[in-house]
């Protein structure tokens, strides 16, 4: 079935509805959660529970479900992902097929015409991703 996903109010909620949408692997839900979830407040609901796979979900959700709809949105949660709590620590343990998923969703990006974010700003985006 799939999963209902309402806007969380707190780290807490954030935090069940990622377990689930993890457990899953439902990119669609996880989609669904991103879009309706302001990128600024990532950092806060994320608090210092970021890991690869939940990374790696996020990347590939907006990878397959937003960014087609709308960049300026993935621009602003890969933005405010590297704010993150443990963001460093997490990308320092990606494997190199990982890192190539996230390069794809940056090439995508880079493709993609909006007056959201330029390609300066994305470039330098890139640079944090180690990329």
């Amino acid at each position: 079935e799939k999963l209902r996903i309402s806007e969380p109010s707190n780290a807490y909620d954030f935090g069940q509805i990622v377990n689930a949408v993890n457990a899953n692997k439902d990119r669609a839900a996880c989609a669904d959660l991103l879009t309706i979830t302001d990128p600024k407040t990532l950092p806060v609901l994320l608090s210092n529970k970021l890991e690869g796979e939940i990374l790696l979900i996020f990347i590939q959700s907006l990878e397959r479900y937003v960014a087609g709809k709308d960049p300026g949105l993935v621009y602003q949660h890969l933005f405010y992902l590297s704010k993150a709590e443990r963001f460093k620590v997490v990308l320092a343990l990606l494997s190199k097929n990982e890192k190539e998923e996230v390069r794809q969703l940056f090439d995508l990006l880079s493709e993609s015409q909006t007056d959201q974010y330029s390609l300066e700003d994305l470039e330098s985006l890139r640079k944090v991703y180690e990329l």
